[in-house]
């Protein structure tokens, strides 16, 4: 059944015919009440009853509708907050290999054997551990 038909069929689509004018309840053809004296209840019109009806599933829908947008707004929210975390978390691995790399760099400039090695092609000798003397350059004491 398509949405079209849940609103208007062709049948309450088009005008009802006329009906002849009833009388209120509760009057009889010689003005006169009923027996208990009071008149009858009155009748809630059928009409009145189901445009609320519809009214009332028509605001429902629409608030269905309402709350499945908010739900894909958070889910479109969360994957793009995702795609950032993502894509820093790739940042950050790279920039650790990186440093890392670095480090390595770092400990193999600085490393005993290459220091020696350039001070051996610089012409220097190391000194022997008899030889060694130390200076204070410290300021005397008074």
């Amino acid at each position: 059944m398509a949405a079209v038909d849940w609103f208007a069929p062709a049948e309450v689509a088009e005008p009802a015919p006329r009906r002849r004018a009833r009388r209120p309840p509760g009057r009889r053809p010689g003005g006169t009440r009923p027996a208990g004296g009071r008149p009858a209840r009155s009748v809630r019109s059928r009409r009145g009853f189901t445009h609320r009806r519809v009214r009332a599933h028509v605001v429902w829908m629409i608030l269905f509708a309402l709350l499945l947008f908010g739900v894909v707004a958070v889910n479109v929210a969360v994957l793009r907050a995702h795609v950032a975390v993502s894509q820093l978390d790739q940042e950050r691995a790279k920039l650790e290999a990186r440093n890392q790399a670095l480090a390595s760099e770092l400990s193999a400039a600085s490393s005993a054997p290459r220091i020696e090695a350039a001070a051996r092609r610089l012409g220097l000798i190391q000194a022997s551990a008899g030889n060694t003397s130390y200076l204070d350059l410290s300021a005397p004491r008074r």
